[in-house]
């Protein structure tokens, strides 16, 4: 009776894992392709298309794998293993350079002599633009622990939704009614983490584009300004071409990698008693300065 209970759950959590992924991935490719919907760039072609879908499934599927191992790991050791740290230094980490390496290319630090190189009690907060999901990966090469913030139903991804919450991120409560609330919590647990000494990782956007330069809404700086913590500003500068190259066969032939081009400006100290606007607007200023401009604001094809 046991074995056929276990033949079954391990059918109904296979069955689960792969129509999640598969539903996931499909998502993925319609929101990558929405970016990529301005006149001003290029459409994203059918083999681009393959490639977010393949993208997403193989971070999905290798976040899954990561979570057993460190949580074997966790139950060997006897629970003396840090869960946090190992998700985000050996999952998380792991995941965003193999998915890179394997399916979209290079990525280009410049700047790195701001980053921090000892732990800072406040934090800092990364703060970037926010061009396309590759923005996350090409995060991890920063070499820095910090935390996301993402939504709650984050934790239905198999894999990642495990990582997130063992990696201890913070998580929010977008439904009508209840979002202030989450704000509440979002602000808290971020100063939690900043005291803590890991910074907090945010896109002051709140959404991706690559044809626009959004302005940035208040969160991440009223919560540097809460917890009198510096900014780091991030420029991430993602090739117009990158999901449409023939990357990684093309490097068969000679061909060469796609590059994500990180910029890290110098960090922007924060008081407390700044004007927000005028905070908001330096950081603008610096993240989108080495950004190319729109050739198109909000030009969509299908207008």
């Amino acid at each position: 009776m046991n074995s056929i209970l276990v033949h079954y759950a391990v059918r109904v959590i296979g069955g689960y894992v792969i129509v999640v992924t598969t539903v996931a991935a499909g998502v993925a490719v319609l929101q990558e392709r929405k970016i990529w919907k301005p006149s001003s760039l290029p459409s994203l072609s059918l083999w681009g298309c393959i490639k977010v879908f393949v993208y997403n499934q193989l971070w999905m599927l290798m976040c899954l794998c990561g979570v057993i191992l460190v949580t074997l790991k966790w139950i060997l050791m006897l629970g003396r293993s840090d869960l946090e740290y190992d998700c985000h230094h050996f999952v998380e980490h792991g995941v965003a350079r193999c998915c890179t390496v394997l399916l979209v290319g290079r990525v280009q630090i410049r700047g790195a002599e701001d980053l921090p190189t000892q732990k800072e009690v406040p934090a800092p907060i990364f703060i970037a633009n926010h061009a396309s999901q590759l923005d996350v990966g090409a995060a991890y090469y920063l070499n820095q622990r910090f935390k996301w913030i993402a939504k709650q139903s984050v934790y239905y991804l198999p894999g990642v939704g495990q990582v997130m919450w063992l990696g201890g991120h913070v998580m929010i409560d977008r439904r009508t009614g209840k979002n202030q609330a989450s704000v509440s919590t979002l602000f808290e647990k971020s100063k939690q983490a900043l005291q803590a000494g890991i910074p907090m990782f945010l896109f002051p956007q709140g959404t991706r584009r690559m044809a626009e330069q959004l302005p940035f809404k208040n969160g991440a700086f009223v919560m540097a300004q809460t917890n009198q913590t510096r900014l780091i500003p991030l420029s991430m500068q993602i090739p117009r071409n990158i999901w449409n190259s023939l990357y990684p066969f093309n490097v068969l032939w000679g061909g060469s990698a796609p590059v994500i081009t990180l910029t890290v400006h110098p960090s922007v100290k924060v008081t407390g008693k700044e004007d927000l606007e005028d905070l908001k607007q330096k950081c603008m200023n610096v993240i989108y300065s080495v950004l190319p401009r729109p050739l198109v604001e909000d030009s969509r094809k299908d207008q």
